[in-house]
């Protein structure tokens, strides 16, 4: 069911760019290598998280974006972007991995999107992260990286306000009375005043995922209120984020803090470190990573990343090699 319906949702976005006219595109390929060693598994792993998520993992990709425009300019935007991923452990060998999936309307009253985006709760609803080895806590349990459904949202001179209702399911689509209503207002532009901070609340019955994997068929009541915020300054960057709540019955927190430094022309070298604390079901977690982040090319990035996890008494330092590469016909 889930999958014939994400594969309808294409469909019909598809359909829906084909009768606009289209005025300009940028494609890109994306490649990934992913390797490193986990002292806990006494092994090397070839994923940046676990092998049930979908970050990072060895694969190929493209990312691709279309705009619409009439005699007032653009008036819609199509994103697709997808990936073959390499698992090294578990049953599939190649796991397709759909992350955008969207057509955005630019209405008066705002942006409308359709499809597979970005939810309106927390740091994550506009901090791009896809292609890092260090994540947010919307790949905690904390929120989605994205989610399927509908959302709105217009920027002002002030910051930007938007809400969102979507599936409550991530990356897979399932129903299963399973629903996430969010919405977050915030202050400031950040390419502008150089930060951003905001107010999140979300409420809903989500299931427990990983990655492409149902771990229950029973939804889980959550209702949790987040604050975060960005703040840019000369070469260094700080990101924070704050939430607390309830899910499944019981209390839970998560508390978040990257902090980044820019180095060389252009800032070509970033070193950043980013610990995090965060209970769900009754646990308790703590890891504490670092990384380094070197464009040694337009089109390619050098990355890695040390990271500690307490509960798991485990040391992982993961390298990555990363290519996107603009192509036109």
């Amino acid at each position: 069911m889930s999958k014939k319906f994400a594969l309808l949702t294409l469909l019909t976005l598809g359909a829906g760019a084909n009768a606009l006219l289209a005025s300009s595109y940028l494609f890109y390929l994306e490649a990934q290598g992913v390797a490193g060693w986990s002292s806990a598994a006494r092994k090397a792993v070839f994923f940046s998280m676990s092998r049930e998520e979908v970050m990072q993992k060895p694969g190929l990709g493209f990312d691709y974006v279309q705009r619409f425009s009439g005699a007032s300019g653009d008036f819609a935007v199509l994103a697709i972007q997808g990936r073959l991923a390499v698992n090294s452990e578990g049953d599939k060998t190649v796991e397709p991995q759909l992350y955008n999936a969207f057509l955005k309307f630019k209405t008066s009253a705002g942006d409308i999107w359709i499809g597979h985006n970005r939810p309106k709760f927390g740091l994550s609803s506009y901090f791009d992260s896809h292609a890092q080895l260090l994540q947010p806590l919307a790949m905690n349990g904390f929120g989605f990286d994205r989610d399927w459904g509908v959302g709105v949202e217009r920027d002002t001179a002030w910051g930007n306000a938007g809400l969102s209702l979507t599936t409550g399911s991530g990356m897979p689509l399932h129903f299963k009375g399973n629903f996430f209503l969010a919405a977050r207002v915030s202050k400031g532009v950040l390419n502008r005043d150089n930060y951003n901070i905001g107010l999140s609340a979300g409420y809903g019955k989500l299931l427990d995922v990983m990655g492409y994997h149902l771990m229950s068929d029973e939804p889980m009541e959550s209702a949790l209120a987040g604050l975060d915020a960005a703040w840019l300054w000369n070469n260094v960057e700080n990101r924070v984020e704050a939430i607390g709540g309830k899910k499944g019955g019981q209390s839970a927190y998560a508390l978040f803090w990257r902090a980044g430094l820019n180095l060389l022309d252009e800032g070509r070298l970033k070193l950043e470190v980013q610990p995090v604390v965060f209970r769900t079901m009754g646990m308790t977690q703590v890891q504490i990573s670092a990384g380094a982040t070197y464009l040694a090319h337009p089109d390619w990035t050098l990355r890695i990343m040390y990271m500690y996890d307490r509960e798991r008494k485990d040391s992982r330092i993961i390298f990555q090699i990363y290519s996107y590469k603009g192509i036109r016909f």
